[in-house]
């Protein structure tokens, strides 16, 4: 067994690790954290530190000359003190994002219809019906159930290491055909199912102190973050596999009259993919390293859950089917276009049909229908169920994609773009190359990834066949790029809903995103080229 050195049992009381785990929950405050003296102090001053950031930087931004349109430097003011805000917790995430959007209908960005249009997309509907299965799979044991299975695998569970490369590498396959949302969203119950087994084994054995934190494990940091980055990589293996693929795809088509397809894409897309999760691996130990890497007698341990389990229940068993049916027609449309292609009028119509957002309702509905007990026309959940799923994570996300419409509408996007690329010097593929992928990614940071690839594709096209060159490989590394965004949780939908277990603090997301964000970036300008051409695609 391997046991923390010094590790005391703590005369406080024994933390309830399935309750603070499966509980739910995103923003918590300093009262409800587990904190040394030193890190309370710290933290005080850090969101104390933000009432006096955010509108030092939203009166910079507004006031000092810019040289943009008025309406664009309302929307950068408006922004630089929401993440300032952000960066700092000073409010609840998702109150902070709340707060911007009607700053930008109170300082005049545009009319409250306008700004509030977002909130009705698809995306949001997938957030939804998909966590209202995550709440069926928690509240019925379906996710501790299939968490015992992982772990029950030969060699796996035996540590700390194993699982997480194993989580990575299930859900890298898994986003590849489903969306890197809906991908996150059914995986995440079991992984915080394996994270309250593994935290509990903690307790037991005194790795931890018993009235340890269990939202603050480095361990489960580094699961989670493996879970939302892991997404992100997977998304980029296939061209239906993330919204930037299609949208990076269709423009370079449009605009270039190159089409790439399915197979080049796959064969260009999995180098890189896997490089990349190798190097995921790296750097999530390296900065969230794990209390402890061996754990002793899960075998044992998952031996006798599995035997207190007993047989599926009715009311798993239903969840499994809504679950199940979910998943088939999100894979469906992907499926169908290896057959058809993506062009075709059946995809289409199939596509258009089976909405991402109108299946994840589907499948939520089918938990209110299918019946544990007929007699008295119970569902498998309740709308009381229902009503637990992280709605602060659904309104966060849902203003993150405001801002991204609200970049793009003003022209905010565009301008940042024009003023990084004007100073950069274009003199080679290469450069442009780097600059395609540097800007995609920090506009992902702060916006949409779809709103990432729409406003970087179009610029990256034009600067190239300005400068004489094939503009296809710069503007496909822009789309690659544009799927990135892993600083904070609104950078994307899968860290948004990993920071909603509330196991992920935004320092270590931000440290974490920052390093990959680098090398990612860089292992595109290295190596997309080359295998780009290896396959065929450009000139």
């Amino acid at each position: 067994m391997a046991q923390a050195t010094g590790a005391v049992t703590s005369p406080g009381p024994k933390t309830d690790v399935s309750k603070a785990l499966l509980g739910g929950g995103t923003y918590r405050g300093l009262d409800q954290q587990r904190l040394s003296p030193l890190e309370e102090r710290v933290e005080k001053i850090r969101r104390v530190s933000g009432f006096f950031l955010a509108p030092i930087g939203f009166l910079a931004m507004w006031f000092l000359p810019q040289g943009m349109d008025g309406t664009q430097q309302k929307v950068a003011s408006v922004l630089i003190g929401v993440i300032l805000l952000w960066l700092c917790e000073s409010i609840p995430i998702p109150v902070t994002a709340l707060l911007g959007v009607a700053m930008m209908v109170l300082v005049g960005v545009a009319p409250a219809s306008d700004v509030l249009a977002p909130f009705g997309s698809s995306t949001i509907f997938t957030f939804i019906g998909a966590f209202i299965l995550a709440q069926a799979m928690l509240k019925h044991g379906v996710a501790q159930r299939i968490a015992y299975l992982v772990l029950g695998i030969p060699g796996v569970g035996k540590s700390t290491v194993r699982i997480i490369l194993a989580f990575g590498v299930i859900t890298c396959v898994l986003s590849a055909f489903v969306s890197n949302t809906a991908t996150v969203a059914m995986l995440l119950p079991t992984a915080l199912g394996i994270l309250t087994v593994i935290a509990q084994l903690m307790q037991d054995k005194g790795v931890v102190k018993q009235d340890f934190d269990p939202m603050r494990l480095r361990v489960g940091a580094a699961l989670m973050l493996m879970l939302a980055y892991g997404a992100s990589i997977g998304g980029l293996l296939t061209p239906v596999g993330a919204p930037p693929n299609l949208i990076g795809r269709g423009l370079i088509e449009s605009t270039t009259g190159t089409k790439i397809s399915f197979g080049q894409w796959v064969a260009a897309a999995a180098p890189i993919c896997v490089c990349m999760l190798l190097v995921l691996m790296v750097i999530l130990f390296l900065v969230n390293r794990p209390e402890t890497r061996r754990i002793e007698g899960v075998a044992e341990f998952i031996a006798d859950r599995k035997r207190a389990q007993g047989r599926m229940s009715r009311a798993e068993i239903n969840t499994v089917i809504a679950f199940s049916v979910t998943v088939v027609l999100w894979v469906f449309p992907a499926i169908l276009s290896l057959f058809v292609g993506v062009d075709s009028t059946v995809y289409k119509a199939v596509d258009d049909r089976l909405d991402e957002g109108i299946v994840a309702v589907i499948g939520a509905a089918l938990l209110f229908l299918l019946p544990t007990d007929t007699k008295k026309l119970k569902g498998t959940l309740e709308w009381s169920d229902a009503a637990k799923i992280d709605w602060g994570t659904i309104l966060l996300f849902g203003s993150g994609m405001i801002f991204g419409a609200m970049m793009g509408d003003s022209g905010l996007a565009k301008t940042i773009g024009h003023g990084l690329y004007s100073s950069l010097g274009v003199s080679s593929g290469l450069v442009i190359t780097a600059a395609a992928v540097v800007l995609a990614i920090l506009i992902s940071e702060t916006t949409s990834n779809t709103a990432a690839a729409a406003v970087t594709v179009p610029i990256v096209v034009p600067l190239a066949v300005a400068a004489g060159i094939d503009p296809v490989v710069p503007a496909l590394a822009a789309t690659f790029g544009a799927s990135f965004g892993f600083m904070l949780p609104i950078s994307t939908p899968q860290n948004a809903i990993v920071y909603g277990s509330g196991t992920v603090p935004i320092g270590r997301m931000i440290r974490t995103g920052v390093i990959f964000d680098v090398i990612g970036g860089a292992l595109i300008v290295a190596l997309l080229p080359w295998l780009a051409s290896l396959v065929g695609i450009g000139g």
